[in-house]
């Protein structure tokens, strides 16, 4: 057991080989999808005005009044990110019009303070995309296309996808109106935390997990009930175009996504590997205010650390995309290693990988080291083979061997 001394913060962890090579497997497919999409990627700075939270996600949301890690070293106060759309909205407001028909995404680490669990860090790590631009039922269709083509990229095949409306701006005070007075008659019979919702932020109440509430939540009409029109038809369309697409999705009216940037659609996707708690990601369309601008847009993201719970339930390892093939040098002797070395420098130089144990070991400890580094071929020299300007080449695989002049070895690397 190692000491705490040298162990990361609670709820922090340190990605070493080899679960390494599932992220890099992982975030390698991501680029190459969003490349084919016309995303291009964007890194934005860990930190940054707690203001530019406050104004995107809403000042009662959970995100903003418990789990923000924020202080004020000096006129402003400051805020690390625990998410990534808002401080994403905050670069292209300054982009003028080229950030208001834009298409970006992030590979990035998150942090909110909460209660560390599976699945859930306080350090965390997403994977997203944003696309501004004027709402469009199609823009919505593309996004959530999109992110299960990542899924099924990384192995998450299966996964299922529910799907509903915040409805257009105007629709906010009719629907909050409307929930508010369906849910008087049962206001004492809410838990605690959802009677305080019901002025504060009322569709919270809709997506409290308490069975108590939720009986409550059935008795009364949904949400997309006290929409208009126009926002009802909106969801038909991006559903349609889904259809379209061959992409089945599912119409829950219960389901509200927590941030208040959210206008029409918004989506959730679910998977079976995880068990009982099976939410795997989510996205939606939005509308960010930033000074006197209003950033419209659609995006999603997804964790990695919980999609990683789901790869490995669904017997996805990282041992599966741990590094293969390439050479390992074995020097038997000083003057083998010398002239190991440079041969490892123009291997390396013409991109194959090369490994080399660089201390005076014996020919097995060597061996070893070159099987465990998944190695296909191992060149071994000594001095006989020095003398005669060959190397021993041995096909791993295979278990064969035979003599190879060192220019041989390099043409055929």
């Amino acid at each position: 057991m190692a000491s705490n001394e040298f162990q990361p913060l609670q709820g922090m962890s340190d990605i070493q080989a080899p679960e390494i090579y599932l992220w890099r497997m992982m975030e390698e497919r991501a680029r190459a999808l969003f490349t084919c999409y016309g995303y291009e990627e964007l890194r934005t700075p860990v930190l940054e005005k707690l203001s530019v939270f406050q104004r995107s996600l809403g000042d009662t949301t959970d995100v903003v009044k418990k789990e923000m890690y924020s202080f004020k070293p000096s006129k402003h106060e400051i805020a690390m990110r625990p998410e990534g759309t808002a401080g994403t909205i905050r670069h292209l407001a300054g982009r003028g019009e080229e950030g208001l028909n834009a298409r970006v995404f992030y590979i990035a680490p998150m942090f909110r303070y909460e209660r560390p669990q599976a699945g859930r860090k306080r350090q965390f790590h997403q994977v997203g995309v944003e696309a501004t631009g004027e709402a469009n039922p199609l823009a919505d269709a593309e996004c959530i296309a999109l992110q299960k083509s990542l899924l099924d990229s990384w192995g998450l095949t299966g996964s299922k996808i529910q799907i509903s409306t915040r409805g257009e701006p105007s629709d906010r005070k009719p629907v909050a109106d409307g929930l508010r007075d369906a849910l008087r008659p049962f206001e004492q019979e809410l838990c605690e935390d959802c009677q305080r919702r019901i002025d504060e932020n009322v569709l919270r109440v809709i997506d409290c997990k308490n069975p108590d509430c939720q009986q409550i939540v059935d008795r009364i009409p949904s949400a997309i009930e006290f929409m208009s029109e126009t926002s009802r038809a909106y969801l038909d369309q991006v559903v349609a175009a889904l259809d379209s697409m061959g992409i089945e999705v599912v119409v829950n009216p219960k389901l509200i996504r927590g941030l208040d940037y959210y206008v029409h659609t918004v989506w959730e996707i679910s998977h079976s590997a995880l068990g009982a708690q099976d939410a795997l990601a989510g996205g939606g369309r939005y509308e960010i205010a930033l000074g006197k601008k209003a950033i419209p847009g659609v995006g999603f993201a997804v964790g990695f650390e919980r999609a990683i719970m789901a790869l490995e339930a669904c017997g996805i390892t990282a041992g599966q995309f741990a590094p293969q093939g390439g050479v390992w040098l074995v020097s038997l002797g000083e003057a083998a290693l010398a002239e190991n070395m440079k041969l490892a420098a123009e291997l390396r130089a013409k991109g194959v990988r090369c490994g080399i144990e660089l201390a005076a070991k014996s020919m097995k400890a060597q061996m070893r080291k070159a099987d465990r580094s998944g190695a296909g071929k191992v060149i071994i020299r000594g001095d006989q083979e020095l003398e005669k300007g060959i190397a021993q080449v041995k096909n791993m695989a295979e278990g064969t061997q035979q003599d190879l002049t060192i220019e041989e070895i390099l043409r055929d690397a």
